[in-house]
């Protein structure tokens, strides 16, 4: 199922990433994809509660925002990651980091996802907030505290199954974003 998930989704992930770095003026592009079918996958939405607070103990890498067994996972199917500062819009966060999730030796389309994190202060998340609302994102309150701001429904390469494309959290001091809003769910950083 997770190579599934994998195969399916990266081609709308690598237009999405392309569509985020030109908009953002953020580094390099995304390589072209060769595929855009986009399964969904069914699970549990999100919530601040459940959103780690952040710590100063350590710095996260790609392996480390995620959990080690999924890491192991990606691993055995030949998906490595690639590290870049975190953008949101035209901001670049300091001490950001936006992982990309990939099997590079394939041709783009074969596989591919994205996650995020960063410690935000209020001032800059609010900023950062109204650069993606008037670049026609959509907010929403998160159940327990917190704002998503995701990628308008109308113009979302990948999707949950409830709708949802790139997806920022924002709550607790920090930022986390993933290429769904059901994506935000891998991410388990700060570690506890």
């Amino acid at each position: 199922m997770l190579a599934t998930r994998l195969l399916g989704t990266a081609a709308a992930l690598a237009l999405s990433a392309l569509a985020l770095t030109a908009c953002s003026g953020g580094p390099e592009a995304a390589p072209e994809p060769t595929s855009s079918s986009a399964p969904t996958t069914s699970a549990p939405e999100p919530s601040a509660s459940s959103a780690p607070k952040p710590t100063t103990a350590a710095t996260p890498t790609c392996k480390t925002l995620i959990s080690d067994s999924l890491v192991a996972d990606y691993e055995k199917l030949g998906v490595t990651s690639q590290e870049s500062p975190l953008y949101i819009g035209s901001q670049q966060i300091d001490g950001g980091i936006l992982c990309m999730w990939a099997n590079f030796d394939q041709p783009a389309g074969d596989s591919g996802q994205i996650y995020g994190w960063a410690k935000m202060t209020d001032a800059e998340a609010d900023a950062a907030q109204e650069e993606l609302l008037a670049e026609g994102w959509v907010r929403e309150d998160a159940p327990a505290g917190g704002v998503y701001i995701t990628e308008s429904h109308d113009t979302a390469l990948v999707t949950d199954d409830q709708g949802y494309g790139m997806t920022y959290l924002f709550a607790n001091g920090q930022v986390t974003v993933a290429d769904t809003k059901q994506g935000l769910l891998v991410i388990e950083w700060p570690k506890a």
